[in-house]
């Protein structure tokens, strides 16, 4: 949906490495063990992939990179590679959302497309990977003015409407 408002891709990290896996190359191998297990993938694979596709004629106008940066060592070395680009970090948004609620959701979407890597156990693997590694991410971009928190309870339209608060985007009623 925001995709559809802002008319720029989405890039979801997760997405590239499961692609990857599917296509059985050897970066894709390695991810998907490493997926499964509800470990991150080392940095320097990660920015080898999320700089490739940020090197497609589609994100001239801006994207929405999702899962990405997991700890403050890949965004500074994002906030380079951006800057080398000419598109430097706009806005960083963390969506806030209680751990039960968490589970619930990524249980749901497990049943819903047959996704293997969300089992109980690896999303609660995942929770405690996010807390020492990621959840610090949030503080650098706070530090650096670019951090808005949204409240990520409620229905999608409603979180929606929160950040496109954020970026000064009004829905206009159909």
């Amino acid at each position: 949906m925001l995709v559809e408002h802002l008319g720029v891709p989405h890039i979801s990290t997760g997405a590239l490495l499961r692609d990857a896996a599917n296509q059985g190359t050897e970066l894709g191998l390695k991810a998907k063990g490493i997926i499964n297990k509800g470990d991150l993938v080392p940095d320097d694979i990660m920015l080898g992939i999320v700089e490739e596709r940020l090197g497609q004629d589609d994100v001239a106008n801006g994207f929405i990179l999702d899962g990405y940066p997991r700890n403050v060592a890949q965004a500074k070395s994002l906030d380079e590679m951006l800057e080398r680009l000419g598109q430097p970090v706009e806005e960083a948004i963390h969506i806030d959302v209680d751990e039960d609620v968490i589970i619930e959701r990524i249980a749901n979407r497990a049943k819903l497309e047959g996704r293997s890597d969300d089992t109980e156990e690896t999303v609660r693997n995942r929770l405690r990977v996010y807390a020492e590694q990621t959840a610090p991410v949030a503080d650098y971009y706070e530090e650096a003015g670019l951090l808005t928190r949204v409240w990520g309870h409620g229905t999608i339209d409603e979180i929606l409407q929160r950040i496109l608060s954020v970026l000064d985007i009004s829905i206009q009623p159909d």
